[in-house]
């Protein structure tokens, strides 16, 4: 069953990727949701490609932009001022991810709205947190924040992920934020202060938190971490390998896996020392084991190898391309991968300034007007 924000008005001010991936799941979920766009070109990401769609739209927009109207305003013009501030007067939650004082000198600030709108939720979405104006990129805050120091061949340079995540983390992070402040206020028998209603979120600190185990790592030990490549800080055997005719990876995971690991290898050797009972004592002998099932890996191709350990229940699986991981969800090219919360594509990504006229024409009864 889908989760139903029915009624739930959000104005999002965010471009680019964190801030419009993190209405895209509030929208999912049901709520109404107003993109507003700067005159002109909009969010600078319809212009990100090739690739572009049929209708001129960057596939960068598309992938997190549906469930939306869109409406351009002219913040340095006091009539767009006044169309913006009937809306947040109606709303439940803001999403902006301006850089600091950029709204304020316009007249347009979170203390003031927070106060005049008792219901209203405020949520910022930074590069650094409270305090900077350093524009907030995905890049950036990957190096910073230790990301890219372990990733990638450990011979070779610091690399990024393929995706950029600590803005797709930082947006999801906003969305879980923004759900507590609603089921918070919602839940409260009297008015909030408009402190515990504004929230703030930066890629800093979300891309920081996601370090998780190798945080940990590093805090419990005194060591800095380093780049394993497609090995695990913790884990033996859970890496890629290669077999005959391709590559797989083998997840080990627990002690039992290890020894159903080791039959189905048939690496009885193995299997017998006591010593690789445990995985401390095959985190200590790293060499030697991830040695001995590479060997025995090269003797048979892929499809074997993985129908051997699947029998006995070791996660393992083939590396495959993204049009062909595509296969198992639904997609679209026009609303993109289907939402991986409870919810439900209702309306394609707009075009820039689609809804401007009916919103400042009905305000949210736009939503009304537009339907599904």
């Amino acid at each position: 069953m889908p989760i139903e924000l029915k009624n739930v008005r959000i104005v999002d001010l965010s471009r680019v990727l964190a801030g419009p991936l993190c209405t895209m799941i509030l929208g999912d979920l049901g709520a109404d949701v107003i993109k507003i766009e700067r005159p002109g070109r909009g969010d600078e990401s319809r212009g990100w490609g090739p690739p572009f769609d049929a209708q001129g739209e960057s596939a960068y927009y598309l992938c997190c932009n549906r469930n939306k109207l869109s409406m351009v305003i002219d913040l340095d013009l006091p009539g767009d001022r006044d169309v913006l501030a009937r809306l947040i007067g109606d709303a439940d939650v803001v999403l902006e991810n301006f850089r600091e004082g950029a709204l304020a000198s316009r007249g347009i600030r979170a203390d003031d709205w927070l106060h005049r709108n008792p219901r209203l939720i405020w949520c910022t979405i930074s590069g650094f947190g409270p305090g900077s104006d350093r524009p907030g990129y995905d890049f950036v805050a990957q190096a910073e924040c230790g990301w890219m120091s372990i990733t990638g061949d450990p011979a070779g340079e610091p690399m990024k992920t393929g995706v950029a995540l600590a803005d797709v983390l930082a947006g999801k992070d906003a969305a879980i934020a923004i759900l507590g402040a609603l089921l918070n206020r919602d839940r409260s028998r009297q008015a909030l202060p408009a402190p515990t209603r504004q929230l703030h979120i930066s890629l800093r600190h979300s891309a920081t938190a996601a370090l998780i185990n190798v945080a940990q790592n590093a805090l419990v030990s005194g060591n800095d971490a380093r780049r394993w490549g497609n090995a695990h800080p913790n884990l033996v055997p859970y890496q890629l390998f290669a077999a005959r005719d391709g590559r797989l990876v083998i997840a080990v995971g627990n002690d039992a896996q290890w020894k159903h690991a080791c039959g189905a290898l048939g690496l009885e050797g193995l299997a017998g020392d006591a010593s690789l009972d445990t995985n401390a004592g095959r985190l200590a002998q790293r060499e030697r084991v991830v040695r001995a099932i590479a060997d025995r890996l090269a003797t048979a191709d892929t499809i074997h190898w993985l129908g051997a350990l699947g029998k006995v229940g070791v996660p393992c699986g083939v590396v495959r391309t993204v049009r062909e991981a595509l296969t198992d969800v639904p997609a679209s090219l026009v609303t993109g991968v289907a939402p991986s919360v409870p919810g439900t594509v209702r309306r394609r990504p707009p075009r820039l300034d689609e809804h401007g006229e009916l919103i400042r024409r009905d305000g949210w009864g736009a939503f009304g007007v537009v339907g599904h």
